[in-house]
């Protein structure tokens, strides 16, 4: 969990963070995570997320911070994952003690105590009977923006219900990450906002309502349990008064929609129409504000944070950095420099030789292995050293490009 606070001419004055095992050590997390037997399950303690927060706003106050002049607030929360709040915690929420951390007060307030996270691909089963009720996975891409993915919410709370109906129904309320955490600085139940709302299988993205035929296939009274979406920079309340009680918060003090970490990349590095941004990791993320998109059945198409009438594309892929420091280690003897002196070495378009790298299976394209053609279109098993490298970054850059354009990308000359 990270915190950072900025003035007015968005200068950081104050940041800090909590690390989940590291700083909180009694909820036996492993990247902040449990990885359960199936090695498909992976889920989240709510109550380690609420402690976090705790944690940060003391360690804050310890420090001397000046909670007063913060005007408003809101955040980011990691995409798709979920918070089941029990029937009666809203009322538990609005009327936390401020003599006691948050985490004590809500310890009974949720239905489901570990919570399904992006990294949770248990739900194939649940994925096909969606895509199914709304007639196949592209019309669900065409309402949603997305065809059915495993990590996606709508699958996830469709599991819950299916394996154990009981708890779904002691559920009064169901948040997203974001939400979730907005939820807690409001006091109240805080609304999903279109962006994340778009990584659910469950938003018409051009509606910006829920569609009622995905509710369906999920689970019954799912609207009502969700509340209604609203614009990703919405401004929902005041802060709680726990906050001016307990740390000296403004009663004025707005709380704005939270969103997903993705969109909130998309905002913090100001994208405008026809901009693209690249995030080189272990798996790569493309990103791009779109006017007219064309959802497909790989890459999601999301709604804009910054302008509720536009989009977002995002596209992620696997073979990232993992696959490139494989290529460097083998053709550049793990040297970057060696690597880029390689690069340079050859000419653009590598004479006409293009590699396709899929070390693990890849999600755009749903593909595996090393495929290399020559300039003859012939398939090859192996390149000159400096070939491979060029062949590397051309084809995963072409990748990208390619794939942003079936969504409605359009490249300026």
């Amino acid at each position: 969990l990270k915190v950072i606070a900025i003035d007015e001419q968005l200068r950081v004055i104050y940041e800090d963070n909590v690390h989940f095992d590291k700083d909180l050590p009694e909820f036996k997390t492993q990247g902040g995570v449990y990885i359960h037997s199936d090695r498909l399950t992976v889920t989240s303690p709510v109550l380690m997320w609420v402690k976090a927060l705790d944690m940060i706003l003391e360690k804050m106050k310890a420090s001397g911070f000046n909670f007063f002049q913060i005007r408003a607030l809101s955040g980011a929360g990691q995409q798709h994952g979920s918070v089941y709040w029990k029937k009666g915690s809203i009322q538990i929420l609005k009327n936390a003690s401020s003599e006691l951390p948050l985490h004590q007060s809500l310890k009974g307030c949720f239905s489901v105590s570990n919570s399904p996270i992006w990294m949770d691909s248990s739900t194939a089963s649940q994925c096909r009977e969606l895509e199914k009720a709304v007639g196949g996975a592209q019309h669900l891409a065409s309402v949603t923006g997305s065809r059915a993915y495993e990590r996606f919410t709508g699958s996830q709370i469709a599991k819950i219900y299916s394996q154990n109906p009981e708890v779904y129904k002691q559920t009064e309320r169901i948040s997203l990450v974001s939400s979730f955490a907005a939820s807690l600085f409001l006091g109240t139940y805080a609304p999903i906002d279109y962006s994340d709302g778009s990584g659910m299988n469950l938003l018409q993205i051009w509606e910006k309502a829920w569609s009622k035929s995905c509710l369906d296939a999920c689970a019954p009274g799912l609207e009502e349990r969700l509340g209604c979406p609203v614009p990703s920079h919405s401004v929902l309340g005041p802060i709680s008064p726990y906050y001016s009680q307990r740390y000296g918060f403004s009663p004025d003090c707005k709380i704005v929609a939270f969103t997903g970490d993705n969109p909130a990349s998309l905002a913090g590095m100001r994208l405008q129409e026809g901009d693209i941004a690249i995030s080189l990791g272990t798996s790569d993320t493309l990103f791009l504000w779109i006017q007219e998109p064309t959802p497909a059945l790989e890459g999601h198409i999301l709604c804009n944070p910054v302008d509720s009438q536009t989009y977002m594309a995002l596209l992620c892929f696997k073979n990232g950095s993992l696959m490139r420091e494989k290529i460097r280690d083998d053709c550049a003897s793990g040297s970057w420099d060696e690597f880029s002196k390689a690069l340079s070495s050859t000419v653009a378009g590598n004479s006409g030789n293009l590699g396709f790298y899929f070390d693990v299976m890849e999600i755009t394209p749903e593909a595996v292995g090393i495929h290399r053609f020559n300039r003859d279109n012939q398939k090859v098993s192996r390149f000159p050293k400096e070939v491979e490298i060029r062949a590397l970054v051309e084809g995963q850059f072409m990748a990208k490009r390619i794939h942003a354009e079936k969504l409605g990308y359009k490249v300026c000359k």
